[in-house]
């Protein structure tokens, strides 16, 4: 079976089994959203560093067309859901609601402006989910919809059509890179064993398999990896996605006296110590992850000290 034909088929599947399971306290508007979310997430891995998005074409409460953005450089979400439309169906898409998690864009980048081809179809009614933050589009796709007489609806679900791009949001509002911290530790909170060079030998490891896995697969979910010059020294270590499908992220190795702050969309620090906690002191993070560990190390280097975040940005820990 073809790629294609595969992502058909899963497609065809997830459509009916939320049909049958939407949630019934929902909007008309938030169930297709919702679905456009589900659609989203299949580009997780391929996208970056463009957004994921999702789009859901309905008439008269059946859809007819429906897909996602599939790969940096490829056609967008609108693109593949009007293509999806059966033939004998194009007819519907002017009398159609389209949603879309992220605003239409209005430029010619990779691919020609989604929005123009919204018009060209003859929709009269768009649901957006939330704004596109890049000012090239900006607002600018939703106006080119209004002026061509389309009821634009925009922020159905937008906490969640925001968190899904909380990367792309970022780095467009910030100007800075999504920054992941990183780390495991013992249960006595200490990351590693004193040792002063590569001659001492390896790392202590507190992963899993399974936890393992859940490493690589949030290295495959960032553009970028940073550990310190210390931790490049001691352990060499490669940095790859290998214990899951994706992309590897490019590596950094930061130095004394570089910019906490490199020229990429996304970022894991995985470490050591004082680099952690360097982008900890400068509040410079936006998500962590804490793997910890059953292993009682007494002595040793100590892990990264974070306090509750009044923020309430995500902390996530994992107990192996």
């Amino acid at each position: 079976m073809s790629l294609n034909a595969f992502f058909s088929q899963l497609s065809t599947l997830n459509s009916q089994l939320f049909r049958i399971f939407a949630p019934k306290m929902m909007t008309e508007d938030e169930k297709y959203m919702s679905r456009c979310l589900q659609l989203a997430k299949h580009g997780e891995f391929t996208t970056a560093p463009n957004p994921m998005v999702g789009a859901v074409i309905v008439h008269q409460g059946r859809i007819v067309g429906e897909g996602w953005h599939r790969l940096y450089g490829g056609p967008h979400a609108e693109v593949n859901a009007v293509r999806s439309v059966r033939p004998e169906d194009e007819h519907l898409l002017p009398e159609s609601t389209i949603y879309v998690s992220l605003e239409p864009c209005s430029h010619w980048g990779k691919t020609p402006p989604c929005a123009e081809l919204l018009v060209e179809k003859g929709f009269r009614r768009v649901v957006v989910g939330c704004l596109d933050p890049n000012e090239k589009v900006s607002g600018r796709g939703i106006r080119r919809l209004q002026e061509a007489g389309a009821e634009v609806v925009v922020g159905v679900l937008e906490k969640e059509c925001r968190w899904l791009n909380r990367k792309f949001i970022t780095f467009h509002t910030l100007h800075r890179p999504y920054i992941t911290l990183k780390w495991a530790e013992s249960a006595d909170g200490f990351i590693d064993r004193r040792r002063q060079s590569a001659a001492d030998g390896p790392a202590v490891r507190f992963s899993t398999p399974w936890t393992q896995m859940l490493v690589h697969r949030l290295r495959a979910n960032h553009e970028a990896i940073l550990v310190g010059h210390r931790t490049w020294e001691l352990d060499q270590p490669s940095l790859t996605t290998r214990f899951w499908p994706g992309k590897n992220p490019k590596r950094i190795v930061l130095s004394r006296g570089e910019s906490l702050i490199p020229p990429v969309q996304s970022l894991l620090v995985e470490g050591g110590a004082q680099t952690l906690q360097a982008y900890i002191d400068a509040d410079l993070w936006d998500e962590a992850y804490i793997e910890r560990s059953t292993l009682l190390l007494k002595d040793g280097v100590k892990a990264p000290e974070m306090k509750t975040d009044p923020k309430g940005r995500p902390i996530h820990v994992n107990f192996t």
